[in-house]
This record gives structure tokens, sequence and C-alpha cells, in this order.
């Protein structure tokens, strides 16, 4: 008798034991620590808690300072006033929040998250555009990096559609 051939290969399969590496990919182990950062990412791993603002005008009280990552704790999307409308706010499960923080010197800033959230850097009514994007070096943790070039001032960190209430991020000037 003669078995056509994907009931062949449904039997074989079945064979294999669950445990066995045929049967399952493995995710190869993470060794990256923070000696394995470049230096401008290498606070990444030294975060402090830090709870994001649902108003422009709190957010002078939500301060991140450059070059220090911290573990933002955001709002539901729909308690967060936004500055600038987002161009994804997200929606009624996603969390948002702004942060401040104050560029001294002109150059290229790169704000590095811990998720794909979607973010705007705003000052005097309008968002920045984005010089580049990126994702953080393997295993890092840092899942979205997006660089901008900015001058000397006071600048909000809108964050929208971020899946959770926590959110690694860090703001570092670039060399």
């Amino acid at each position: 008798m003669r078995l056509p051939l994907p009931i062949l290969a449904a039997l074989f399969l079945s064979a294999i034991p669950a445990g066995s590496a045929l049967a399952q990919e493995q995710a190869p182990a993470c060794t990256a620590t923070a000696q394995s950062l470049p230096p401008e990412l290498a606070t990444w791993n030294d975060r402090h808690p830090l709870d994001a603002a649902t108003k422009p005008a709190r957010a002078r009280g939500s301060r991140i300072e450059i070059g220090q990552a911290v573990d933002a704790k955001l709002a539901p999307t729909a308690e967060v006033e936004y500055a600038v409308r987002p161009q994804q706010k997200g929606g009624s499960v996603s969390y948002g929040g702004l942060l401040s923080f104050t560029v001294k010197e002109p150059g290229t800033y790169r704000i590095a998250l811990g998720a794909g959230a979607w973010i705007d850097v705003v000052r005097g009514g309008k968002a920045a555009e984005s010089a580049a994007h990126g994702h953080g070096p393997e295993c890092s943790g840092i899942r979205k990096m997006v660089d901008f070039v900015l001058s000397p001032g006071i600048y909000l960190l809108q964050i929208g559609a971020n899946g959770s209430a926590d959110l690694p991020v860090l703001v570092q000037r670039l060399p």
C-alpha cells in the first residue's frame, strides 16, 4: 500500500519527540551585558523608575536626564493629553505618557525604547522630524531607536501606543 506524501510526512513528524531539536526551534541564548553595549547605550541596564505625566503642563515634573535610562510608568491612553496629536496615539488598551528633557548642546540625540511605542519629540508646539530609525543590539532589550537633530531647549517626549504601562526609555546625545 502506498501512502500519499503528506500523510507520510505527518507520520514522520509525529514520531519526533516533543523536546528534540527537530521538533522545536530554540532561540539563541542572550549574553548581552552592560559592558557589551556601545558607549551611548551603556546606562540602559541601570534604570530608575519615573512616572510619566499625563498633561503637558505637568511634564517638567517627569524629567528624564540625558544619558540616564528610566523605567517609565505610563498611563492608559484615554488619560493622556498630548501637546501635538500623535500619528499613532493607540487604542483603548494602550498606554502613553509625557516626559521632558533639556538639550544643552546642539547635536543628534537618540531615544531608545524597550518596546515599539510611538514617540514624538515636541518643542514650541511642533513635532521634530526624525533623522534615523533602528533597533537596539541583539539581546539588549532595546526594541526601537529613533534619532533627532536638536538645538538647545526643553523638549517634550510624547509616548503613545505602547502595549503595557511600563517602558524602558533612554535619551542620549550621540558623539
